[in-house]
């Protein structure tokens, strides 16, 4: 039996959810049972009717039964910020994040708290081999965590599940992180401390109600909160328009001088032609160097309005 109090979350966000969640439940509080002394479930119930939750808790074990916390939403939200607020009202010394998923294989609860607690590890992800997706989708993800990953600086794992134990003193630092980007898993990351995973078979699916417009705009936000990744957009489309804007200077000038372009045709001189090009290709010029400038100001702005805190100390150590 480990002397530790563990504090097990999760969000019931469709019917999906729910009819997985008696045999969640059970397997889980078996588990705890059998290995942890103090343990609790905080459950939050994400838009899903209240009576049908009561129907499913109702006939369970009341040792079990006192050992749950379920937290209504007035109003659905997106499921991060509902594990948010499971994350908030979490006491264990540890908390795990486990998914329905996995309501079969209750044993990698312990096997995420010992890989944490033998390695001396402040979280530990189960981590899939696979994402089954369609292709268009799974290429669409691919190229969501190449953005996240090469201009963030941020160590996201693509394969990563939600499931994870989170250690206190790291859990007491996400939560000082109010992001409202929708995406936990970049705010982990954002956090660092020392962090492992475990392979498991289950394959990564998309697992939301949403659409693939939705998805779409939800991982434009995570883009712009967590990479400077349009800042860099906007610097190559002012290195772009100003080359434009210098060959097409030049073939005015030539074809001014020379009636010749840089393509070695011939072409008819037209009075005016070539000050207005160089008028035009100049501002355009200076109209993209002008939106790389802004951006660089948005940017900074953004980042100071987040309040980010500037370090977070892992551990203090005396001698």
């Amino acid at each position: 039996m480990r002397q530790v109090f563990i504090s097990v979350v999760n969000v019931i966000n469709t019917q999906r959810d729910l009819k997985v969640l008696g045999e969640w439940l059970m397997n889980v509080y078996g588990q705890l049972q059998a290995d942890f002394s103090d343990y609790e479930f905080v459950l939050v119930n994400n838009g899903v009717y209240g009576g049908d939750i009561q129907a499913v808790i109702g006939p369970l074990p009341e040792g079990l039964r006192q050992q749950i916390f379920l937290l209504n939403l007035s109003a659905p939200v997106d499921r991060n910020n509902a594990m948010l607020a499971a994350l908030d009202r979490a006491n264990g010394d540890y908390t795990i994040v486990f998914e329905f998923d996995f309501a079969a294989k209750p044993q990698l609860i312990t096997a995420l708290w010992e890989k944490s607690r033998q390695e001396n590890l402040d979280m530990v992800y189960l981590r899939a081999k696979e994402r089954k997706l369609p292709w268009t989708e799974k290429t669409l993800y691919r190229v969501f965590y190449f953005i996240l990953r090469r201009y963030s600086g941020l160590s996201i794992d693509p394969r990563a599940h939600h499931s994870r134990v989170i250690s206190r003193r790291a859990l007491n630092s996400l939560l000082r992180l109010r992001e409202n980007s929708h995406y936990l898993k970049a705010n982990y990351a954002l956090i660092g401390y020392q962090t492992a995973f475990i392979d498991v078979g289950e394959p990564l699916t998309s697992g939301s109600e949403k659409g693939l417009g939705e998805q779409f705009r939800t991982a434009l936000v995570a883009i712009t909160s967590f990479t400077g990744f349009l800042r860099s957009v906007l610097l190559w489309i002012f290195i772009f328009s100003f080359f434009t804007a210098a060959i097409a200077i030049f073939n005015a000038v030539k074809v001014k001088l020379t009636n010749v372009d840089i393509f070695g045709d011939h072409q008819p001189v037209l009075s005016g032609w070539a000050f207005l090009v160089v008028l035009i290709s100049s501002f355009f010029a200076i109209t993209c160097l002008n939106l790389y400038i802004m951006s660089i100001y948005l940017s900074n702005i953004y980042a100071e309005i987040k309040n980010r805190p500037l370090y977070i100390i892992e551990s203090v150590k005396r001698f």
